[in-house]
């Protein structure tokens, strides 16, 4: 994986599919198959709480969601779900700090949409 550190810990559920993780990084898993949903640290309901908020997001917000912006959706929520804990000034503020000194252009924000 290219986003992952090597030696990061990973806490899945049991499918098949993260099966080997354990070669290259520190990976435990929940086995909902006997209803076990925490197993001490390890548990999925961060990740789980994301993409609940994000699916709400979507359907609630945005409603129509154009492929070609899936990208900045996602870093949005990610942005808001990492600073939940912060008040409405910090965050204010590391956006603020974010886009200081950057330029959208029309074209870029709409993109493909043009030949639409």
């Amino acid at each position: 994986m290219e986003t992952v550190e090597s030696g990061s810990k990973l806490y899945t559920d049991e499918w098949r599919s993260y099966r080997g993780l354990d070669e290259e990084y520190v990976h435990e898993f929940i086995n909902y198959s006997i209803e076990q949903y925490v197993r001490g640290h390890v548990h999925t309901n961060s990740i789980e709480n994301y993409w609940t908020l994000l699916k709400r997001t979507i359907k609630g917000t945005y409603v129509s969601v154009e492929p070609f912006h899936l990208d900045s959706y996602l870093d949005e929520q990610s942005f808001r779900f990492n600073e939940r804990k912060n008040d409405n000034q910090t965050r204010f503020s590391k956006v603020i700090g974010n886009v200081s000194g950057k330029r959208l252009t029309y074209e870029e924000l709409i993109g493909d949409c043009l030949s639409v």
